[in-house]
């Protein structure tokens, strides 16, 4: 009985509690919705590139459920804006529900020809609203896009395989396929003007005798894992000139990813690199930002691709003037076994090391500033790395001459605690020849790990009025702004004869009478607000 009991009480108490149950009742949207904006700013985007997804948050405030009888973009089905709602992605979408003191999200995107334009320009202002309810309910967000045109320089894909265009390197008279997605330049496309950003898929490369000329204020912008290729016998020449607007930099030629949202603008090995192939001849890059690749500059092998190993004689492969080189995933110079003169080069910020001369070669860096402040993650190689040798694939040492690495009126400073390395195999018959003259290094060894006669710095044939582990007094490491301030210990320390080969900083202060160490003469920080 008491069993029978139970389940009568039961079934009651179900009963009742369902007749006390109401059903989700939704009104009409009264015209109060609320929004996360106003207006919602998508990133400048390069024509027929579609941009990042952005999203707009609408709340209902009220006590009520609600349903939004229609939400819309005012161009209707023309707009070059896509929505999302639901999950859902279309133009225009009816009977919205939004739970009492809930909201919803609304995702935006955008793909837009500035072609489709009248009159279009290099950039256009691309405009549209977000239409909720209708009458005198309406409700409206706007969406603003920028819209840049651009040049695109991307391999050709056979529709047919849907296999991409890859390139094809001949090396003394010996044609090899490769992997690397990308096609040679045509004869039209060897000037590279300010006209236009190019925006590069894949590798383009610079074919064999012929050169690439850039002007002053070209925007390349390059997509993952792309980048540019110097073939032998070509070259590539990179003609900037000082900008009077140092945050408009409109003559310097600037090399970056293709994503212009401020969220990428320092996120290391967005690209590839530019890469000067053995046999690549006369290049030269003056007034230059090469930012967020992943090596900034590869150099491989001597000018005249004769042999593996640089002698005294060889021109230089790569002169390098008045350059900044920023968030290198590896490297932001590599050579290997090849030839580099700098003046008014700055580095900072790579995940390997900023400079990195490999398998001998011949460098000379003078009033340049060699940093690396990277942050992203543990790294083990200095900011300056010079060595004679590569391990091959068997665990082989190639060793190779190092004819020549002279580091004058240079910082060569980072957040370790050594950050210059001189690795090298000894071999009686191979020279291994450097100087630091006039520098200003950072090199703790609290452990004593360094000896022998690479690091005697008491030899004045190899260090030369060497500052050790005084304060450059950097502007701001992590913002890549690596002018120096009042407090600099390479102040007036620079030597002359070097400073007269040089005798303008990187920011066109003339440093001849009281020559600063590093590329740039020191000035007074603003006060911080």
């Amino acid at each position: 009985m008491t069993r029978y009991l139970y389940f009568i009480i039961s079934f009651c108490f179900l009963i009742l509690w369902s007749s006390c149950r109401k059903d989700f009742e939704f009104s009409p949207s009264t015209g109060n919705l609320q929004f996360s904006k106003d207006t919602v700013y998508l990133d400048t985007v390069f024509t027929n590139i579609g941009s990042s997804t952005y999203n707009l948050k609408v709340y209902n405030r009220s006590e009520n459920d609600i349903s939004i009888p229609s939400v819309r973009l005012a161009l209707g089905e023309s707009s070059n804006y896509r929505l999302s709602v639901d999950g859902i992605t279309g133009k225009s979408f009816t009977n919205i529900e939004i739970l009492a003191k809930d909201s919803l999200f609304v995702f935006v995107e955008s793909t837009i020809d500035i072609n489709n334009f009248p009159n279009p320009d290099n950039e256009y202002l691309y405009t549209d609203q977000i239409e909720f309810d209708a009458g005198d309910k309406l409700q409206k967000v706007d969406l603003v896009t920028l819209v840049k045109d651009a040049v695109f320089i991307y391999p050709e894909r056979d529709e047919a395989t849907k296999v991409i265009e890859t390139l094809t390197i001949t090396i003394d008279g010996e044609t090899f396929e490769t992997d690397l997605q990308g096609r040679e330049l045509l004869s039209d496309e060897l000037t590279f003007t300010n006209e236009k950003p190019y925006v590069i898929y894949g590798y383009a490369a610079v074919p064999e005798n012929k050169v690439l000329k850039i002007d002053p204020g070209a925007r390349l912008h390059f997509h993952e894992d792309s980048g540019l290729i110097v073939f032998p016998n070509a070259s590539i020449q990179v003609n900037g000139a000082y900008s009077n607007d140092q945050e408009l930099l409109e003559n310097e030629v600037i090399f970056e990813g293709d994503r212009l949202e401020p969220l990428f603008s320092d996120i290391p090995g967005q690209w590839g690199t530019i890469w000067l192939f053995e046999g690549s001849l006369n290049n030269t890059i003056n007034y230059a930002t090469i930012k967020n690749a992943t090596i900034g500059i590869l150099s491989d092998g001597n000018p005249d691709g004769s042999n593996n190993i640089i002698t005294n004689t060889s021109s230089d492969k790569l002169s390098i003037s008045n350059t900044q080189i920023y968030n290198s995933a590896s490297f932001g110079i590599l050579g290997r076994n090849t030839s580099i003169e700098g003046e008014n080069l700055v580095i900072n910020n790579s995940g390997l090391a900023s400079f990195a001369g490999t398998l001998g070669g011949k460098y000379n860096l003078t009033h340049s500033t060699i940093a690396n402040y990277w942050n992203t993650g543990f790294r083990q190689i200095p900011a300056l790395l010079i060595n004679n040798f590569i391990i091959d694939e068997d665990d082989n040492a190639i060793i190779a001459e190092l004819a020549e690495a002279n580091f004058n009126n240079c910082i060569i400073y980072g957040n370790e605690n050594t950050e210059f390395l001189l690795d090298e195999i000894e071999e009686e018959t191979v020279e291994f020849n450097f100087k630091f003259t006039n520098c200003l290094i950072k090199f703790d060894d609290t452990r004593d790990e360094f000896v022998g006669p690479n690091y005697d710095f008491e030899n004045s044939s190899l260090y030369e009025n060497i500052i050790f582990n005084e304060e450059p007094d950097f502007k701001n490491t992590d913002l890549n702004q690596l002018e120096v301030g009042p407090e600099s210990a390479g102040i007036n320390q620079g030597n002359e004869e070097f400073a007269a080969q040089v005798p303008v900083d990187i920011l066109n202060t003339n440093r001849i009478d009281s020559p600063d160490i590093g590329a740039y003469q020191h000035v007074t920080f603003p006060e911080k607000e």
